[in-house]
């Protein structure tokens, strides 16, 4: 059986035709426009696309699945509020319904990204995975007995917003000491900064070419590795964050495999490695024989559209 999925995004649409065991046998990308109806053509368009580099039509496949940004309700199709396109309310599944004569299915990004990891990636022939993605925010997604966890209202797994650091650091939600604002990959270029001002003397400034504009997420890292004092503290208040936050997560749901995706995760053992002595050492089940495994994610960019596609297997 084949899906098409769907991976919608401020900047681009990406569209993939994948066979139910995750594998892409065609895709397609297009920019995507401002405007509710040229945004459901233009993904209408890049659909068609995909399923023609996949060889096939539209009536050999057999639905189609959106991850989408913002908030929604995947029970009506309905996208009930994305800032960045200035979506409020808007019946997606229904206009691309109309457009590709298919069965839509529509879900949040993040959730889609968690479920292609956990049917095709890091996940797979695991019962229960729980996944994070490291980036501008962090966002989440679970995965349990198999089926997609969203919560009553689809409002679940907003894991960048609970509270590590009471009365700490502002968020972009408005709370103070959310795990977002000490662990997304924003958060890690935003405190480097912070510490290359409070250390001019730091090796981060020759790597950085003396501008703070220049600072990513691998630039602490690689001064770390090079012995950097500034660039270690950085290191060692990251991980620490990060492990406190993956051990909290392991304690409420001890999931079978738990996925760490975005940015950050692409520095391999040098994170995985530290943030995993954390949690074997703090994991309320650490006197048990089985135990979560720690895992980076798979699937990178791809994640997102293969888990948009194979959603009617998981609901």
């Amino acid at each position: 059986m084949n899906y098409l999925g769907i991976d919608l995004g401020g900047t681009n649409i990406a569209a993939a035709v994948v066979e139910e065991n995750g594998r892409i046998l065609g895709r397609a990308s297009l920019p995507t426009p401002r405007g509710i109806e040229a945004v459901a053509d233009r993904i209408a368009e890049a659909a068609r696309a995909a399923v023609s580099a996949a060889g096939l039509s539209l009536e050999q496949v057999a639905s189609v699945g959106v991850g989408s940004p913002g908030t929604i309700q995947p029970d009506t199709g309905v996208v009930k509020y994305w800032s960045n396109l200035n979506f409020n309310d808007v019946p997606l599944a229904e206009l691309l319904s109309a457009r590709l004569g298919r069965p839509v299915l529509l879900e949040n990004d993040a959730n889609a990204a968690a479920l292609g990891e956990y049917a095709a990636g890091a996940g797979r022939g695991s019962a229960s995975m729980v996944a994070i993605t490291l980036g501008t925010g962090v966002g989440g997604g679970a995965v349990l007995n198999g089926k997609l966890y969203t919560g009553f209202n689809y409002a679940g797994m907003e894991v960048g917003h609970f509270v590590i650091d009471h009365g700490g650091r502002l968020c972009t939600c408005g709370r103070r000491g959310c795990f977002e604002a000490y662990c997304s990959a924003t958060a890690l270029i935003k405190r480097t900064r912070e510490i290359m001002q409070a250390h001019p003397e730091s090796l981060l400034w020759t790597l950085a070419g003396g501008s703070l504009e220049r600072v990513d997420g691998r630039l602490p890292f690689e001064a770390a590795g090079r012995g950097d004092p500034a660039a270690l503290r950085i290191i060692d208040e990251y991980v620490g964050y990060l492990g406190g936050g993956v051990t909290s997560l392991v304690n409420i749901f001890q999931p079978e495999v738990f996925c760490i995706g975005g940015g950050p995760s692409a520095q391999g053992e040098n994170l995985m490695g530290p943030v995993r002595e954390i949690l074997q050492r703090e994991d309320y089940a650490r006197n048990q024989s089985r135990r979560t495994k720690l895992v980076r994610a798979l699937l990178g960019n791809d994640a997102g559209i293969i888990g948009a596609a194979l959603l009617p297997l998981f609901r």
